[in-house]
């Protein structure tokens, strides 16, 4: 080792610059810093602080093998890929999820009284309904007992006022052909025979006064899939004086009339998704009696076109014509004569 360091030594006195005095004085301070010595980089940084920072600032990346073809790979090192890479394996089935926002139609539904409003209290018949009523009431205060479960403040009597509420509003949305707000105060059920056949038709309604105080009648309530989901139907009773008339796209009359008002009796449905924290009661549909009588069809209007000009002169030509028979007899009259 000492030989070496000596023949060094030797070989940079015989390479040894030329002093400074035989070079220009532009050269001089490059022979200068040539002859220090090189202890370390110049690209590191003076302070040694910074040494663990600057050796974080480097991220180690596994570059995945490209090469590597899924296909001649076992089930346990694709599994091992998948996990390494933060990937979930894929399912062998297909899941979809979806929301269910009102049932498909009434369960248990409501059986009207036949002749409802139209027999008093008073009578043997009204005396009747009223006993039938008592008797179907149980189950609807067990319903009316769970539905306060999730609403504290449902009363029927003040129900029975916010369903009248609901059915005023959605009959005049519904005159005014606002689809959006409508789905908002009608469930999906009820929405597309509410919207059957309204188009190119204008429709006045309009809500006189209430006969008789709406009162609910009905309430039941179901689970749907899981016990935690649960649908509540309320049907309400309305007794009241209206006026409807329908008019076609030529603003010819087709049903009703503007000016005479009606007596309707309607028992209506309304529901409620108790499980959603955001549920509200809306119109869901309407109960219609087997022994209410059928409604009178509407007139339907059409546009006469006139008889084309060929149909006209074919009428014309066939009374012109003489049939066969009656000219032979005239001929045979001749001859005889």
């Amino acid at each position: 080792m000492a030989s070496f360091v000596a023949a060094s030594r030797s070989a940079i006195k015989f390479l040894q610059l030329p002093s400074a005095g035989f070079l220009a004085p532009c050269l001089q301070n490059a022979t200068a810093l040539s002859q220090q010595q090189v202890r370390h980089r110049r690209t590191k940084h003076w302070d040694p602080k910074w040494k663990r920072l600057r050796k974080a600032k480097f991220i180690k990346i596994d570059i995945p093998n490209m090469n590597e073809k899924p296909d001649e790979l076992s089930q346990e090192q694709i599994k091992t890929r998948m996990k390494e890479r933060g990937i979930v394996p894929p399912r062998p089935w297909l899941e979809r999820p979806f929301y269910i926002s009102c049932t498909g139609g009434v369960f248990e539904p409501y059986v009207p009284p036949e002749g409802d409003g139209r027999m008093s209290a008073i009578s043997r018949e009204g005396a009747k309904q009223k006993i039938e009523q008592l008797e179907k009431k149980t189950k609807s205060m067990m319903a009316i007992r769970k539905i306060r479960n999730y609403d504290e403040d449902f009363e029927p009597p003040e129900f029975a006022t916010l369903a009248q509420d609901i059915y005023i509003d959605a009959h005049k949305t519904l005159c005014e052909k606002n689809k959006y707000k409508l789905r908002e105060i009608v469930t999906e059920r009820a929405y597309p025979e509410l919207m059957h056949n309204v188009s190119d038709k204008t429709i006045r309604w309009a809500f006189l006064k209430s006969l008789e105080p709406p009162r609910v009648v009905h309430a039941r309530c179901t689970e749907v899939i899981t016990k935690e989901n649960i649908f509540a139907q309320v049907t309400v009773r309305f007794h009241s004086q209206q006026t409807l008339a329908i008019y076609d796209r030529f603003g010819r009359l087709m049903h009703g009339s503007e000016t005479v008002p009606k007596d309707c009796l309607e028992y209506v449905v309304f529901e409620k998704h108790l499980a959603n924290e955001y549920g509200v009661w809306r119109l869901h549909e309407k109960i219609i009696p087997d022994w209410m009588p059928p409604k009178a069809p509407a007139f339907i209007t059409y546009r006469v076109d006139d008889e084309p000009p060929a149909a006209v002169n074919a009428e014309a030509e066939s009374k012109e014509v003489v049939p066969a028979d009656e000219s032979s007899k005239s001929g045979s009259a001749a001859a005889t004569a």
